[in-house]
């Protein structure tokens, strides 16, 4: 599984060593792996409508996984703005951060991942209790948020394609506000999107 998530990447690093993105090799790089970041990490929340709409118990184990693919791409989408755009230029990279609303939202959804990255483990769900863990990976919910409005402002012109990711991004939400599970429900599912608690 992890070779696929990962397969983009190598594809990527040939086009900007071939010259092949472009008259800004550099802003396009950041946001091809700005996107598939925040794709893995709508496929995360997929899950849990999914299978509320299915009965697949299945899906569940893919959670976790598609999460961390999200922090992931993350990772690598930060890496070429701090490496590649900005020579860690640490002064001038917290400039631009607290000058730039949209990199301000980019830094808020990527250090939003981080503890849902760091506690994604059964041993971090066993520590903190199900509760707890519950209330902590909701924090996915204002990550996704923030990183969708991020694209949407970071692009300059045509914005079809962010308001595409938005709107997807909506309906999970609103999904998960419309059915949210009562206390007779029978079927239980995991409700965090890196891990395999329920709620």
């Amino acid at each position: 599984m992890w070779l696929l998530v990962v397969l983009p990447a190598p594809v990527l690093v040939a086009q900007l060593l071939l010259d092949q993105l472009g008259a800004d090799p550099i802003d396009k790089l950041e946001r091809l792996t700005g996107e598939w970041a925040l794709r893995f990490l709508l496929a995360s929340l997929a899950v849990t409508p999914l299978m509320r709409f299915t009965g697949w118990g299945w899906l569940v184990a893919q959670r976790r996984f598609l999460g961390l693919a999200a922090f992931f791409w993350a990772i690598g989408h930060l890496s070429v703005y701090t490496v590649l755009d900005w020579f860690f230029d640490w002064q001038e990279i917290t400039k631009d951060i607290l000058e730039h609303l949209y990199i301000t939202l980019g830094m808020g959804a990527f250090l939003l991942m981080l503890p849902l990255a760091l506690t994604s483990t059964k041993a971090s769900i066993r520590t903190l209790g199900g509760a707890r863990w519950n209330r902590l990976h909701s924090l996915v919910y204002v990550s996704v948020i923030a990183a969708c409005l991020h694209f949407v402002w970071a692009v300059k012109k045509d914005i079809t394609e962010p308001v595409i990711y938005g709107g997807i991004a909506a309906l999970l939400l609103a999904v998960r506000v419309v059915w949210r599970p009562t206390p007779r429900a029978s079927v239980r599912v995991p409700s965090a999107e890196t891990g395999s608690s329920t709620r």
